[in-house]
């Protein structure tokens, strides 16, 4: 799957927040897939028209760049391309939960790519979260994945110590990568563009095709924090395991 996105080198276009937009064009690069980083409403459209995904975050989201988002987002489903939506801190305010939902009910949203916190805020369970960390709560997190898959009609991935993937009814969960993950801001980022490009896949199912993305991503991890001991180094080391062969990334040697 991986030697095939490299051969294809699709165009993620993502309209991403001014914190991570550096570090998620140069982890795509790495991988071997091309990015496209425009959110001017005036372009946009004409952007998504010539991508293979569109991957949404709504970091720092603005009035502006959410108009542009929903712009991009309508192109995309004109042209049956993924979307992939990153609530990022979807629980910290109002307005972010509000313009999360916005964009699910009216964009075919492919794959929602979230933490705990940001999940249970979407579903409205009680949960414990501070800005856009993932806090803590009570409940099945599986089932309330799942519950938020059916309610949109999406793909929900969430990630964690370990990750869990489902379409409203199979699930699988991905283990790895390495608490050191944690401390490098624009990771999960980085994590929803890439699976916006194994989404490009058009032989594999999108589950398997985000279940391999998701371990993929994770091995890379857990071999960067072998090198690396501190987040510096390892926002270095880990952009230098994406990009290595395919059988060091997919097996995690």
């Amino acid at each position: 799957m991986l030697r095939e996105l490299r051969a294809r080198k699709p165009l993620i276009h993502c309209i991403t927040n001014h914190v991570v937009s550096n570090f998620q064009a140069n982890g795509l690069l790495a991988l071997g897939v091309s990015p496209v980083m425009g959110d001017e409403e005036q372009e946009v459209a004409e952007l998504t028209g010539h991508a293979d995904a569109l991957s949404l975050n709504i970091g720092t989201i603005t009035e502006r760049s959410f108009k542009s988002m929903f712009t991009a987002g309508r192109a995309a489903m004109k042209k049956g391309i993924p979307i992939i939506l990153d609530p990022v801190g979807a629980g910290a305010t109002v307005y972010r939960l509000q313009a999360v939902k916005r964009l699910l009910l009216e964009l075919d949203v492919t794959l929602l790519r979230c933490n705990a916190g940001e999940l249970a805020a979407i579903a409205g369970a009680d949960w414990q979260a501070r800005g856009v960390d993932a806090g803590e709560g009570e409940g099945g997190l599986a089932a309330i994945a799942k519950q938020v898959a059916n309610e949109y009609q999406t793909i929900v991935v969430v990630t964690g110590t370990r990750d869990l993937v489902t379409d409203g009814e199979r699930t699988e969960y991905v283990t790895g990568g390495d608490p050191l993950m944690a401390s490098v801001t624009g990771m999960g980022c980085l994590l929803s563009a890439v699976l916006a490009a194994f989404l490009t896949d058009k032989e594999s199912s999108q589950l398997d095709a985000v279940a391999f993305g998701l371990q993929l991503y994770a091995n890379a991890g857990s071999r960067a924090a072998k090198i690396a001991l501190h987040p510096g180094a390892f926002q270095i080391s880990f952009l230098d395991e994406l990009s290595k062969r395919q059988e060091a990334l997919v097996h995690g040697n």
